[in-house]
Protein backbone atom coordinates (compact mmCIF):
# COMPACT_ATOMS: atom_id res chain seq x y z
CA UNK A 1 0.00 0.00 0.00
CA UNK A 2 1.52 3.26 -0.87
CA UNK A 3 2.51 5.74 2.09
CA UNK A 4 0.06 9.11 2.76
CA UNK A 5 1.33 10.98 5.83
CA UNK A 6 2.93 8.15 7.57
CA UNK A 7 0.16 6.04 7.61
CA UNK A 8 -0.06 3.16 5.18
CA UNK A 9 -3.45 3.41 2.82
CA UNK A 10 -4.70 1.37 -0.23
CA UNK A 11 -7.76 -0.46 -1.43
CA UNK A 12 -8.59 -3.72 -2.17
CA UNK A 13 -11.44 -5.72 -4.26
CA UNK A 14 -13.02 -8.84 -3.50
CA UNK A 15 -14.22 -10.57 -6.88
CA UNK A 16 -15.77 -13.39 -8.01
CA UNK A 17 -18.83 -15.37 -9.01
CA UNK A 18 -22.15 -14.20 -7.64
CA UNK A 19 -23.15 -15.96 -4.79
CA UNK A 20 -19.63 -17.32 -3.97
CA UNK A 21 -19.80 -15.64 -0.38
CA UNK A 22 -18.28 -12.60 -1.44
CA UNK A 23 -20.58 -10.73 0.91
CA UNK A 24 -19.63 -13.00 4.16
CA UNK A 25 -15.48 -12.19 3.19
CA UNK A 26 -16.37 -8.40 2.92
CA UNK A 27 -17.98 -8.06 6.09
CA UNK A 28 -14.79 -9.93 7.54
CA UNK A 29 -12.61 -7.95 6.30
CA UNK A 30 -13.89 -5.12 6.79
CA UNK A 31 -14.21 -5.59 10.62
CA UNK A 32 -10.54 -4.69 10.67
CA UNK A 33 -9.96 -1.82 12.82
CA UNK A 34 -7.78 -0.20 9.42
CA UNK A 35 -10.35 -1.32 6.62
CA UNK A 36 -13.76 0.01 5.92
CA UNK A 37 -16.11 -1.21 3.26
CA UNK A 38 -19.76 0.01 1.34
CA UNK A 39 -22.27 -1.58 -0.37
CA UNK A 40 -21.52 -2.51 -4.18
CA UNK A 41 -20.48 0.24 -6.34
CA UNK A 42 -20.10 -1.30 -9.54
CA UNK A 43 -17.89 1.83 -10.16
CA UNK A 44 -15.68 0.06 -13.17
CA UNK A 45 -18.62 -1.66 -14.51
CA UNK A 46 -20.21 1.47 -15.72
CA UNK A 47 -16.50 3.45 -15.97
CA UNK A 48 -16.14 2.57 -19.85
CA UNK A 49 -18.83 2.35 -22.45
CA UNK A 50 -19.31 -0.91 -23.98
CA UNK A 51 -18.83 -1.96 -26.60
CA UNK A 52 -15.25 -0.34 -26.58
CA UNK A 53 -14.14 -1.31 -30.21
CA UNK A 54 -17.18 1.21 -31.23
CA UNK A 55 -17.54 3.91 -28.38
CA UNK A 56 -16.64 7.15 -29.59
CA UNK A 57 -16.56 7.93 -25.90
CA UNK A 58 -13.92 5.35 -25.08
CA UNK A 59 -11.59 6.92 -27.79
CA UNK A 60 -11.36 10.16 -26.36
CA UNK A 61 -10.91 8.85 -22.87
CA UNK A 62 -14.24 9.83 -21.74
CA UNK A 63 -16.44 7.97 -19.16
CA UNK A 64 -19.48 6.38 -20.03
CA UNK A 65 -22.85 8.23 -19.33
CA UNK A 66 -24.16 5.69 -17.05
CA UNK A 67 -20.90 6.50 -14.66
CA UNK A 68 -21.99 9.79 -13.12
CA UNK A 69 -25.91 8.48 -12.02
CA UNK A 70 -24.10 5.22 -10.82
CA UNK A 71 -21.95 7.08 -8.32
CA UNK A 72 -24.86 9.41 -6.78
CA UNK A 73 -26.44 6.89 -6.29
CA UNK A 74 -23.42 5.14 -4.31
CA UNK A 75 -23.28 8.30 -2.62
CA UNK A 76 -26.79 8.40 -1.74
CA UNK A 77 -26.92 4.80 -0.28
CA UNK A 78 -23.52 5.41 1.83
CA UNK A 79 -25.06 8.17 3.63
CA UNK A 80 -22.70 10.83 1.63
CA UNK A 81 -24.75 13.32 -0.47
CA UNK A 82 -22.83 15.81 -0.11
CA UNK A 83 -20.13 14.54 -1.91
CA UNK A 84 -21.99 14.59 -5.36
CA UNK A 85 -20.09 18.52 -5.34
CA UNK A 86 -17.08 16.60 -5.74
CA UNK A 87 -17.40 14.90 -8.88
CA UNK A 88 -15.50 15.59 -11.42
CA UNK A 89 -16.98 18.35 -13.90
CA UNK A 90 -15.93 16.62 -17.27
CA UNK A 91 -16.15 13.02 -17.55
CA UNK A 92 -12.36 11.82 -17.75
CA UNK A 93 -11.87 8.22 -17.34
CA UNK A 94 -8.59 9.63 -15.63
CA UNK A 95 -10.77 12.30 -13.25
CA UNK A 96 -13.31 9.78 -12.11
CA UNK A 97 -10.92 7.07 -11.06
CA UNK A 98 -8.94 9.45 -8.97
CA UNK A 99 -12.41 10.84 -7.46
CA UNK A 100 -13.67 7.60 -6.50
CA UNK A 101 -10.26 6.45 -5.06
CA UNK A 102 -10.27 9.91 -3.01
CA UNK A 103 -13.67 9.65 -1.99
CA UNK A 104 -13.68 6.09 -0.76
CA UNK A 105 -11.12 7.10 1.45
CA UNK A 106 -12.37 9.82 2.68
CA UNK A 107 -15.58 7.76 3.73
CA UNK A 108 -13.09 5.19 5.49
CA UNK A 109 -11.39 7.87 6.92
CA UNK A 110 -14.88 9.16 8.38
CA UNK A 111 -15.16 5.63 10.15
CA UNK A 112 -11.34 6.18 11.92
CA UNK A 113 -9.91 3.95 9.01
CA UNK A 114 -7.58 3.97 6.02
CA UNK A 115 -7.79 1.75 4.12
CA UNK A 116 -11.09 0.50 1.20
CA UNK A 117 -12.32 -2.21 0.25
CA UNK A 118 -14.34 -2.77 -2.55
CA UNK A 119 -16.87 -5.91 -3.10
CA UNK A 120 -18.15 -5.91 -6.74
CA UNK A 121 -18.45 -9.50 -8.05
CA UNK A 122 -18.41 -8.57 -11.15
CA UNK A 123 -15.64 -6.47 -11.01
CA UNK A 124 -13.72 -9.57 -11.70
CA UNK A 125 -14.37 -8.46 -15.18
CA UNK A 126 -12.90 -5.66 -15.04
CA UNK A 127 -9.29 -6.33 -13.71
CA UNK A 128 -7.87 -4.91 -16.49
CA UNK A 129 -9.03 -1.95 -15.68
CA UNK A 130 -8.47 -1.65 -12.10
CA UNK A 131 -5.12 -2.38 -12.55
CA UNK A 132 -4.29 0.15 -15.17
CA UNK A 133 -5.85 3.10 -12.92
CA UNK A 134 -5.55 1.56 -9.61
CA UNK A 135 -2.15 -0.35 -9.68
CA UNK A 136 -1.71 -0.89 -5.96
CA UNK A 137 -5.07 -2.57 -5.48
CA UNK A 138 -4.29 -5.62 -4.10
CA UNK A 139 -7.36 -8.11 -5.34
CA UNK A 140 -8.93 -11.25 -3.35
CA UNK A 141 -10.95 -13.34 -5.38
CA UNK A 142 -13.82 -16.22 -3.70
CA UNK A 143 -14.54 -19.76 -5.04
CA UNK A 144 -17.03 -21.72 -4.10
CA UNK A 145 -18.11 -25.35 -5.18
CA UNK A 146 -20.40 -25.24 -8.41
CA UNK A 147 -23.02 -27.22 -7.22
CA UNK A 148 -23.94 -24.60 -4.19
CA UNK A 149 -23.29 -21.46 -5.94
CA UNK A 150 -25.02 -22.42 -9.51
CA UNK A 151 -28.11 -23.73 -7.32
CA UNK A 152 -28.00 -20.32 -5.23
CA UNK A 153 -27.67 -18.40 -8.79
CA UNK A 154 -31.02 -20.15 -10.27
CA UNK A 155 -32.84 -19.64 -6.89
CA UNK A 156 -32.59 -16.07 -7.04
CA UNK A 157 -33.66 -15.93 -10.69
CA UNK A 158 -36.21 -17.59 -10.06
CA UNK A 159 -37.65 -15.51 -6.67
CA UNK A 160 -36.41 -12.47 -8.43
CA UNK A 161 -36.59 -12.67 -12.06
CA UNK A 162 -36.86 -8.90 -12.56
CA UNK A 163 -33.92 -8.18 -11.04
CA UNK A 164 -31.86 -11.51 -11.48
CA UNK A 165 -33.37 -13.06 -14.49
CA UNK A 166 -32.38 -10.62 -16.69
CA UNK A 167 -28.56 -11.59 -16.01
CA UNK A 168 -28.91 -15.44 -16.05
CA UNK A 169 -30.65 -17.63 -19.10
CA UNK A 170 -32.06 -20.46 -16.95
CA UNK A 171 -30.10 -23.20 -15.55
CA UNK A 172 -27.43 -23.11 -18.35
CA UNK A 173 -26.69 -19.59 -18.18
CA UNK A 174 -25.86 -19.86 -14.07
CA UNK A 175 -23.33 -23.15 -15.13
CA UNK A 176 -21.89 -20.91 -17.61
CA UNK A 177 -21.35 -18.11 -15.71
CA UNK A 178 -19.76 -20.22 -12.77
CA UNK A 179 -17.44 -22.19 -15.54
CA UNK A 180 -16.44 -18.73 -17.16
CA UNK A 181 -16.00 -16.98 -13.70
CA UNK A 182 -13.85 -19.50 -12.12
CA UNK A 183 -11.72 -19.69 -14.88
CA UNK A 184 -11.22 -16.12 -14.84
CA UNK A 185 -10.03 -16.09 -11.24
CA UNK A 186 -7.66 -19.09 -12.28
CA UNK A 187 -5.80 -17.13 -14.86
CA UNK A 188 -4.57 -14.37 -12.27
CA UNK A 189 -3.75 -17.13 -9.46
CA UNK A 190 0.46 -16.40 -8.85
CA UNK A 191 0.07 -12.84 -9.55
CA UNK A 192 1.89 -10.68 -6.45
CA UNK A 193 -1.28 -8.33 -5.87
CA UNK A 194 -4.01 -11.33 -6.41
CA UNK A 195 -5.32 -13.81 -4.28
CA UNK A 196 -7.71 -16.82 -3.72
CA UNK A 197 -9.87 -18.55 -0.93
CA UNK A 198 -12.05 -20.97 -0.77
CA UNK A 199 -15.61 -20.72 0.40
CA UNK A 200 -15.66 -24.17 2.23
CA UNK A 201 -12.24 -23.43 3.45
CA UNK A 202 -13.36 -19.52 4.67
CA UNK A 203 -16.29 -21.32 6.39
CA UNK A 204 -14.60 -24.40 8.15
CA UNK A 205 -11.26 -22.66 9.40
CA UNK A 206 -12.26 -18.91 9.57
CA UNK A 207 -9.42 -18.34 12.07
CA UNK A 208 -7.29 -19.33 9.76
CA UNK A 209 -8.07 -18.20 6.09
CA UNK A 210 -8.78 -14.90 7.82
CA UNK A 211 -5.08 -14.39 9.08
CA UNK A 212 -3.93 -15.63 6.15
CA UNK A 213 -5.83 -12.82 4.41
CA UNK A 214 -4.39 -10.34 6.83
CA UNK A 215 -1.21 -11.25 6.49
CA UNK A 216 -1.94 -11.12 2.43
CA UNK A 217 -3.07 -7.40 3.23
CA UNK A 218 -0.13 -6.51 4.94
CA UNK A 219 -1.82 -6.53 8.42
CA UNK A 220 -2.13 -7.48 11.63
CA UNK A 221 -4.40 -9.82 12.59
CA UNK A 222 -7.21 -8.89 15.01
CA UNK A 223 -9.55 -11.54 16.62
CA UNK A 224 -12.63 -9.07 16.88
CA UNK A 225 -12.87 -9.98 12.84
CA UNK A 226 -14.11 -13.06 13.85
CA UNK A 227 -17.42 -11.73 15.69
CA UNK A 228 -18.06 -8.58 14.62
CA UNK A 229 -18.82 -9.10 11.01
CA UNK A 230 -22.34 -9.81 11.97
CA UNK A 231 -22.51 -6.35 13.21
CA UNK A 232 -20.68 -5.39 10.21
CA UNK A 233 -22.57 -5.99 7.52
CA UNK A 234 -25.29 -4.70 8.55
CA UNK A 235 -23.86 -1.22 7.07
CA UNK A 236 -23.00 -3.27 3.95
CA UNK A 237 -26.26 -4.30 2.92
CA UNK A 238 -28.80 -2.22 1.04
CA UNK A 239 -32.36 -2.95 2.74
CA UNK A 240 -33.47 -4.11 -1.24
CA UNK A 241 -31.09 -6.51 -1.23
CA UNK A 242 -32.47 -9.29 1.00
CA UNK A 243 -31.16 -12.19 -0.70
CA UNK A 244 -27.69 -11.40 1.63
CA UNK A 245 -29.45 -11.56 5.22
CA UNK A 246 -28.07 -14.73 5.28
CA UNK A 247 -24.66 -12.77 6.02
CA UNK A 248 -25.81 -11.78 9.06
CA UNK A 249 -26.28 -14.93 10.55
CA UNK A 250 -23.32 -17.70 12.48
CA UNK A 251 -20.82 -18.97 10.42
CA UNK A 252 -21.98 -22.18 9.16
CA UNK A 253 -21.73 -24.90 5.92
CA UNK A 254 -24.86 -25.15 3.99
CA UNK A 255 -22.87 -27.32 1.14
CA UNK A 256 -25.52 -29.43 -0.95
CA UNK A 257 -28.75 -27.87 0.78
CA UNK A 258 -30.20 -25.83 -1.41
CA UNK A 259 -28.60 -28.02 -4.44
CA UNK A 260 -30.79 -30.78 -3.36
CA UNK A 261 -33.96 -28.99 -2.66
CA UNK A 262 -34.48 -26.88 -5.46
CA UNK A 263 -33.05 -29.18 -7.99
CA UNK A 264 -34.96 -32.46 -9.48
CA UNK A 265 -32.66 -35.45 -9.88
CA UNK A 266 -32.31 -34.91 -13.67
CA UNK A 267 -31.31 -31.27 -13.00
CA UNK A 268 -28.85 -32.27 -10.43
CA UNK A 269 -27.02 -34.75 -12.67
CA UNK A 270 -26.97 -32.25 -15.44
CA UNK A 271 -25.44 -29.38 -13.00
CA UNK A 272 -22.70 -32.00 -11.68
CA UNK A 273 -21.69 -33.58 -15.24
CA UNK A 274 -20.79 -29.77 -16.42
CA UNK A 275 -19.37 -28.42 -13.48
CA UNK A 276 -17.41 -31.76 -13.25
CA UNK A 277 -14.82 -30.38 -15.48
CA UNK A 278 -13.47 -27.51 -13.30
CA UNK A 279 -10.99 -28.60 -10.93
CA UNK A 280 -11.42 -26.40 -7.98
CA UNK A 281 -8.01 -27.93 -6.12
CA UNK A 282 -5.79 -25.20 -8.30
CA UNK A 283 -6.94 -22.84 -5.89
CA UNK A 284 -5.91 -24.72 -2.63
Amino acid sequence: FKPINSMPTGCIFIVGCPRSGTTLLQSLLASHSAIASFPESKFFLRLIAEPREKSRRYALGLTSPNLKPTLEKFLDDVGAPELRSTLPKFPFVRSYVDCFDRTLLQLAQRQGKHIWLEKTPEHLHAIGDIEQYLPGAKIIHIVRNGADTIASLYDLCQRHPKIWGQYFDGLDGCIDRWINDVATSHRYLGAPNHTAVRYDALVNATDTEVQRLCQFLGLRFEADMLTSYQRTSQGLIRDRENWKALNQAAIQSTAGKKFYAIFAPAQQAHVLERTAQVDLGRFG
